[in-house]
């Protein structure tokens, strides 16, 4: 029991980089500005290197280290496991994890494979019957402009919908000479920007419109085939050595999508758009209406009412920073914006509180399988000369 009262949920969490530094932070600031009824404890980091595990765990706030990811499924204070790790090691660690009886949140995308995914799915499924609970980590969804994209097409204000178009635009490896990491790996990271960033344009549509995808025609990429070997990396920096190899991923990805309700969706995914840094940018355009936000201004929302007079119509740009908005009375005053890291915090808030209450947390492994089935699908037609795949 926690010194607040509420009964604790050990964390254990597998990979400390980037998204596990990001994880970290969601864990230590959700108990700190949000009551919840479960304290949620940061008690053990498992990476491969003894050295490197254990800075990482003084300096994200973890209190024990494993180098073997089954030794930290298998400890008894470790209640949910958090996997931060490339996808080729995602169903392996959340199978197992869920199998010994612990929640899982696992980053996205959810596997590198739909057969995969596939066999995640029934693990999770088989593990809710017994309250073991699982979640995948598409974190954009907890932006409160986001929330508030979804509250306003849920409540019909843009009509029936008839586009979306989504992008999501990087430039961090369209220098040439930007050295080689997993990301790049297809045997690690299943796909490119497809897999990596595409996944996040792909769920967020879903959420946002609240329809599937269910068919796609699209191509990919790779401008750049070979670079340099790293010889470090820290994030998604790296240094590079004299020896070279292979891009075995995507550059690019661009598709169309038809929707479940007849809307048409234009979709974009490059890392070598240059001078974009962290651009999602995601359009609803519906009979009766708009929505359209980017994250590179992540605290606005444009909202177009086509039932407004001619003569003043024109979006409205909404700060989603007041107290009405999701997440945001646990915050600040308004009009003090959120930054990249809060969603993480959000994410921990969210998955807490479902763990607590005995529901599925959203969004769900099967959510996840739906999302690899449409990357799946782009693939395909892309190997297809552009072919129009039903998922």
């Amino acid at each position: 029991m926690a010194q607040d009262g509420h009964p604790t949920l050990g964390i254990g969490m597998v990979g400390y980089s980037f998204m596990g530094a990001a994880h970290s932070q969601g864990w230590r600031t959700a108990p700190r500005f949000f009551d919840l009824p479960l304290a949620p404890e940061m008690r053990v980091l498992a990476g491969r290197d003894a050295d490197a595990v254990t800075a990482a765990a003084s300096r994200l706030g973890w209190r024990d280290v494993e180098t073997d990811w089954r030794k930290l499924v298998a400890r008894d204070d470790v209640d949910l496991v958090d996997v931060c790790t490339p996808g080729d090691t995602h169903a392996e660690i959340a199978i197992a994890a869920l199998e010994a009886g612990k929640h899982v949140l696992c980053e996205k995308p959810l596997a590198n494979t739909v057969a995969e995914a596939e066999l995640m799915v029934a693990a999770a499924d088989a593990a809710a019957q017994r309250g073991v609970l699982a979640s995948v980590g598409f974190t954009y969804r907890r932006v409160p402009a986001v929330q508030l994209a979804r509250q306003l097409v849920a409540d019909g204000r843009i009509g029936t919908i008839r586009h979306v178009r989504a992008q999501y635009l990087q430039d961090w490896i369209a220098d040439e000479d930007v050295p080689l990491s997993w990301r790049l790996d297809k045997s690690k990271a299943g796909s490119g920007a497809l897999g990596d960033i595409g996944a996040h344009i792909v769920d967020l549509a879903q959420f946002v419109t609240g329809e599937a995808i269910t068919g796609v025609a699209g191509v990919l990429e790779t401008f750049v085939s070979e670079r340099p070997v790293a010889t470090g990396f820290s994030g998604l920096s790296g240094t590079a050595g004299t020896e070279r190899g292979p891009v075995t991923v995507d550059d690019a990805a661009v598709f169309l999508a038809r929707l479940a309700g007849g809307g048409l969706g234009v979709f974009e995914a490059t890392r070598f758009a240059y001078g974009r840094k962290n651009a999602i940018r995601l359009e609803i355009n519906g009979s009766r209406g708009s929505v359209a936000f980017d994250f590179e201004d992540m605290n606005v929302l444009h909202f177009f009412d086509a039932s407004d007079d001619p003569q003043v119509a024109g979006f409205r740009r909404i700060v989603v920073t007041e107290p009405q908005h999701a997440y945001i009375a646990n915050w600040w005053p308004a009009g003090h914006g959120l930054g990249y890291e809060h969603a993480f915090t959000h994410q921990a808030v969210d998955l807490v509180r479902d763990l607590a209450a005995g529901v599925q947390p959203t969004p769900s492994f099967a959510d996840g399988l739906a999302v690899q089935r449409i990357l799946h699908a782009v693939e395909r037609s892309a190997a297809s000369d552009g072919d129009w795949q039903q998922i």
